[in-house]
């Protein structure tokens, strides 16, 4: 029977990187609409004022975007009970950090911009369509960091891609700081959170299929 419903769920893919999406979206700016108003913490750190702000790396904290439809459509599409850990990790993780946004609003102070360069006017531009809150857990550390989770153990992905993918997720991790959109513990946080989550939804997914079958 749980085979029968991870067929089903594998043929109507797109539906759930939609649903995937469209709960991302709620979660992110649905809390604002409740939160706007609270208190914000800020957990700004010492070593957060280490972290040099380098502009140029808004092009990584952007290309996250383009890496998440990538990997998203990768691990939801060979192996069906992966795929379902995988996207079951997704919604999992996104109803702690609704928790947290709702229950512990933070947010920060970013630093002026000062440059004239392209990578300014980039980092200009994200700074005046992003206001600095809901930041702990970080979304782009946890969806970037499922993103190597869901391909690391995926023999169907090449090896090649495998390792990109960490690197590529450990840098955008790092963009989201050296661009001063989140302070230290939300990066650890949001990495934490894709591991602890991902552990959580197979466990859930083997008592499920203990017991249907």
């Amino acid at each position: 029977m749980l085979q029968d419903l991870r067929s089903f769920l594998n043929k109507k893919q797109a539906a759930l990187l939609i649903a995937a999406l469209i709960y991302d979206l709620l979660v992110f700016y649905g809390s604002r609409l409740i939160n706007h108003g609270m208190e914000h913490h800020d957990f700004t750190l010492a070593i957060d004022h280490m972290i040099p702000l380098l502009p140029w790396m808004i092009f990584v904290y952007i290309g996250a975007f383009l890496f998440w439809v990538i990997n998203y459509c990768i691990c939801t599409k060979f192996d069906k009970g992966h795929g379902l850990s995988f996207i079951g990790t997704h919604f999992i993780g996104e109803t702690v950090c609704l928790g947290f946004f709702l229950l512990l609003p933070t947010a920060m102070v970013r630093p002026d911009i000062t440059g004239n360069s392209f990578a300014d006017w980039a980092l200009s531009v994200t700074y005046q369509s992003d206001s600095p809150d809901n930041l702990f857990p970080s979304l782009h550390c946890f969806m970037s960091w499922l993103c190597w989770i869901g391909v690391r153990g995926n023999d169907h992905v090449p090896k090649w891609y495998r390792n990109l993918s960490l690197v590529i997720a450990i840098a955008i991790c790092i963009s989201t700081l050296t661009v001063k959109q989140h302070v230290f513990v939300d990066a650890v946080a949001g990495v934490l959170l894709a591991e602890v989550c991902y552990i959580l939804s197979g466990m859930l997914d083997r008592r499920l299929d203990h017991k249907l079958n």
